[in-house]
Parts: structure tokens; sequence; C-alpha cells
């Protein structure tokens, strides 16, 4: 991608990252059809372990020791924090809904690029960062009537968990090819991940079918790993809190996978809010942003 500049980069491997991630809640709608949420936190998670370790003994990637503690860290939220929460929230409202209030991302990853990596976006970055979580938060209360219950708050819980993992991976992945970090994040985490999914197995299977087999793959395999690769890289090349604003997109595709694959209805004023989110975005790739003496690094990335 040399033709395109590394912010310009970084925006369209984070597209592509979004793109995977907005299938996540739908497939796991369809997975809790036939599997428990703790069985599909752990088995997910198990799957995108031995397709990550795989490629890492394939390739010969050493352990990277000096920074076992933050990828313990990216594996704590990613693998387990997002992937429990997100599941208990979506047995009691549907994978639409959820998407939408997933749309609070962008605004919480740049927060916490703030607190853990040292940006420092400008006014304009901000006014756009929370235009267009009110956006979001305005299109889900309206789709809701007004009514928040306690899926919301696992939710909210889940979008916590994914914006610090995906603070922690894009600043490690200007060190390492961004497949690598979520790759060791999920071998160090393996242990645990295939002792739950034995653990579990005799209460967390319910006759499931193909289509809940394949959102399980779908969720291992690309959620857990093959996002990941995209998004990682991508967060290197723009900058966390920058290219974290195409997050507010996620909610879309969300939505749309949503109604072709379950049947839930989506609206008109979904393109109206899209086209308004998508204006916020547009603006804010324009904004300003910063970085603290103390983490300023060369933004050449790793793909």
């Amino acid at each position: 991608m040399r033709f395109l500049s590394n912010q310009a980069a970084g925006m369209l491997l984070g597209l592509v990252g979004v793109t995977i991630f907005g299938a996540t809640l739908p497939m796991t709608r369809v997975a809790l059809e036939g599997f428990s949420p703790l069985f599909v936190t752990f088995s997910r998670a198990l799957l995108a372990a031995v397709a990550a370790g795989a490629a890492l003994l394939v390739l010969r990637r050493p352990l990277p020791w000096k920074h076992l503690p933050t990828l313990a860290g990216v594996g704590i939220c990613a693998v387990f924090g997002f992937p429990i929460f997100s599941s208990i929230a979506l047995q009691t409202i549907p994978a639409s809904h959820g998407g939408v209030v997933l749309g609070i991302l962008p605004l919480l990853t740049s927060i916490f690029a703030a607190i853990i990596d040292g940006e420092r976006p400008g006014p304009l970055f901000w006014l756009c960062g929370i235009a267009g979580s009110v956006l979001v938060a305005a299109f889900s209360l309206g789709e809701s009537r007004f009514h928040l219950g306690p899926g919301d708050l696992w939710l909210f819980l889940a979008a916590i968990a994914a914006s610090v993992s995906y603070v922690l991976s894009g600043k490690l992945a200007r060190e390492l090819p961004g497949w690598e970090v979520i790759g060791w994040a999920l071998v160090l985490c393996s242990p645990f991940t295939l002792a739950g999914t034995l653990l579990v197995a005799d209460t967390g299977i319910f006759a499931p079918g193909s289509a809940q087999y394949g959102a399980i793959l779908y969720l291992g395999l690309l959620s857990m790993f093959g996002g990941f690769i995209f998004w990682n890289a991508g967060l290197a090349l723009g900058g966390i809190a920058r290219v974290a604003q195409v997050q507010l997109f996620q909610t879309f595709v969300t939505l749309a996978i949503s109604s072709l694959l379950l049947g839930e209805a989506v609206g008109p004023s979904t393109v109206g809010f899209a086209l308004a989110v998508a204006f916020v975005v547009w603006l804010g790739r324009k904004a300003k942003i910063s970085r603290t003496a103390a983490t300023a690094v060369p933004e050449t990335g790793r793909a």
C-alpha cells in the first residue's frame, strides 16, 4: 500500500477489520442457538489459538518476552472480556440492537488511547468523536424506544474490554507485526481456553446444527484472529484514536448482516444515520492528533 499515506492505509485496513468484526454479534447470536455463552467464549478462542499457533510455528516467530505483560492484557480483554460480556448480552437483546450500542467503541478507544498510549487529539477530533457517539446513541435509544436493559450494561462492559484491547494491540503493533500481537495473546491464553472448553462441553452444547458450527468457526478464525490482522496493522499505521473512528461504521455493518442473516428489520432511518456518521468520520480524519514525547515513535507500522 505504498501508494497510500500511512493514515489512508491505516483507515483502509481498519475498515477491512471493522467489516469482519461487524459480523461478530450476528454470528454470536447464531452460535448461541446451539451453545452456551461460556462454550462460545472458550471454543472460539481455542480455534483462534490453534490457527495462530500454527502460523507462529510455521513462520518460526520468536516469543516476544519483553511484551508478555501487555500481551496478557490483550488476552484478558480480547479473548475473555469481550466474548463473555457480549455473549451474555445477546441472550436478551437482538444482534442489531447490540451493534448500535457498540457504537460507543470509537469514543472509548480514543479515551483509552489518550490514557494508555499518550495520544492527544485536538478539539475538532473530540468534537467529531462525541458527535458520532451521540448519533449512534440517539439511533440506539430510538430503536429501543428509550428502554435500556441488562443486556445494554453487559454490552457496555464488552465495549470497555474491546477498547482497552484495541489500544494495547495498536501500541504493540508498532513493534511487532499486527498478526503476531493477537497471535501470541491467543497462544498465551490457550491453556485456559482449552481447559474452559473441556469443562463446559458437557453442559454447553445444545444439539447444534451446521449453522451453529459455522458461526463458531467464523468467530474463531475471523472475529478473533483474521480481523485483528487487518485491525492491528491499521491502528499502527494510522494512529489508534484516528483509525478507531472507523468503528462507527461497524454498527451499520452489523445491522446489514443482522438483516440478511437473522431477518432483523432495518428501517430507512438507518441510511440517514449511516450517512451522518460517514460525514463525521470523514471530518474527524482531518483533525490533528499528536502524541506525548514519552510515547512518540515513528509511525512506519508493521503489517
